[in-house]
């Protein structure tokens, strides 16, 4: 990949990029059967990569400058403020699409937000593109709501030139530090999802609603984990951290009881879509803690997929699933050494298989999915 941000050293988001990609997928991989030495023996399969450029479906953009020529990229590491809008990491349509949310903020009068003053409003733009349909989800994060009348007169004009733009909304984040989102979403469309098809799967995206960035290794994944699953002898499945239930969707079958537990609540109302386009009547969904549903729970489940974020599982959720003995693990981690340290907390399992899929080009980061079978009693 060509970046010109890189040869000027104005942005160093893609560390590894002078490395050749070969050998950046070589050297996680051996990394991670570094890491994951002490739980030997186990199968570790080929690294699963994609495209190395244009690959990602959401931008998240800090903005900068002022109302008249706004900005939209990074503060680097050397202090300087810069454009980011034809970085190489996103498809040609992006930069059309940051072009005219430009042209908003200029029409709209949005003052970009100065964390050294604390004086304007904008903080952040958040974008996502349904890879399925070509529409566009945009969140404007903002201070207060001080602006929020200015971008409701003016978003009709927005979307007027703009089509493909289906879901806008405001989210508010009024603290003074390094917080990408709050709490409150203000949804100023009448649709507020986007659809999108991964593999045969329906799945569907809305404001504060997590979904991966690489939609290619995203599908291989999932598949990966279906392909993995599909021959066990399990009729009842819970999947924790499920998100908008990329896993719990493309493991369902009609024998099997499935159970999908993440706490946010729009990823939920997006999953439960999905379940009941799909026809699933064996597939719920609940908006709660993962932990405290798994601790809650008198009936284990005989095949538990979770999916942490990067700190993990942590001892009292592996204690929990050592109580619970469900036959099988499916653990999708997006860090492996705490992936590893949680494995070795989980007593009496014995890790199966691991694979890597390169979600990142150019970065140390990486989602592993492993397959552990419980081997003899925990209790």
């Amino acid at each position: 990949m060509q970046c010109a941000y890189f040869v000027k050293d104005s942005c160093r988001s893609c560390r590894l990029l002078a490395t050749p990609y070969a050998v950046q997928l070589q050297q996680k991989q051996q990394q991670l059967a570094k890491v994951l030495a002490p739980l030997l023996p186990f199968e570790l399969l080929s690294p699963v990569s994609g495209p190395t450029e244009q690959f990602r479906n959401k931008a998240k953009m800090v903005v900068l400058g002022t109302s008249e020529a706004p900005v939209l990229g990074i503060l680097n590491h050397q202090g300087q403020v810069v454009d980011l809008t034809d970085c190489p990491l996103y498809p040609t349509e992006f930069v059309q699409a940051f072009a005219k949310i430009k042209d908003f903020i200029q029409l709209a009068r949005l003052q970009p937000y100065d964390i050294q003053t604390k004086k304007g409003e904008l903080k952040f733009i958040l974008l996502s593109q349904s890879f399925t349909s070509g529409h566009w989800l945009l969140r404007f994060v903002m201070r207060s709501q001080n602006h929020v009348a200015a971008i409701r007169k003016h978003l009709p004009a927005l979307l007027a030139a703009w089509t493909e733009l289906k879901v806008c909304s405001v989210n508010l984040q009024p603290e003074h530090k390094a917080v990408l989102e709050g709490a409150e979403e203000i949804v100023l469309t009448p649709q507020t999802m986007l659809p999108l098809l991964l593999n045969d799967v329906p799945l569907y995206l809305q404001a504060q609603s997590f979904f991966q960035t690489n939609p290619q290794l995203a599908a291989k994944l999932y598949q990966t984990a279906r392909d993995w699953t599909s021959s066990l002898a399990v009729t009842r499945v819970w999947d924790l951290f499920c998100g908008v239930g990329g896993f719990a969707l493309h493991l369902a079958t009609p024998h099997r009881q499935v159970t999908g537990i993440e706490i946010s609540a729009a990823a939920i109302e997006c999953a439960s879509r999905s379940a009941s386009e799909m026809g699933l009547q064996n597939l719920t969904f609940q908006a709660l803690d993962a932990a405290m549903f798994a601790a809650s729970q008198q009936a284990s489940p005989e095949l538990l997929v979770v999916n942490p974020p990067r700190r993990g599982l942590g001892a009292a959720l592996c204690q929990t699933i050592m109580q619970l003995q469900p036959q099988w693990l499916l653990y999708s981690s997006c860090n492996p050494q705490s992936l590893a340290a949680d494995i070795m907390l989980l007593k009496g399992y014995q890790l199966q298989r691991a694979q890597l899929f390169d979600f990142f080009p150019h970065t140390s980061h990486a989602e592993v999915l492993c397959l552990l079978q419980r081997i003899q009693s925990s209790r």
